[in-house]
């Protein structure tokens, strides 16, 4: 999504992630990157996103992204049982100017 941000901010979205990870493993992934990122994302909230939680590493969360309306509708929706999965940010960006043209 790092590499995509400058397109897909351009057809008005904003990324933000979550993460599983304590706060100082987080701040290091969110050292990389421009958008912010949450910690301690628990199993409560794997359940309210509907999200895959596995027992594996002590539980985890799998992918779970989300594109929202600017009424927080959910328009596009992707969730993973596993490690493959995931919203490729240039067919995002392509959705986006699609949807943003209608």
């Amino acid at each position: 999504m790092e590499k995509h941000k400058s397109e897909l901010e351009a057809q008005g979205a904003k990324i933000i992630a979550g993460s599983v990870d304590d706060l100082e493993n987080a701040k290091a992934v969110a050292a990389e990157l421009s958008f912010p990122v949450a910690y301690g994302m628990t199993k409560a909230d794997a359940e309210t996103l509907g999200a895959w939680w596995g027992e594996m590493r002590g539980g985890i969360m799998q992918p779970s992204e989300f594109l929202l309306a600017r009424d927080s509708k959910v328009l596009h929706a992707m969730y993973a049982t596993g490690p493959v999965g995931r919203m490729a940010p240039d067919e995002l960006a392509r959705l986006l100017t699609r949807l943003n043209s209608m």
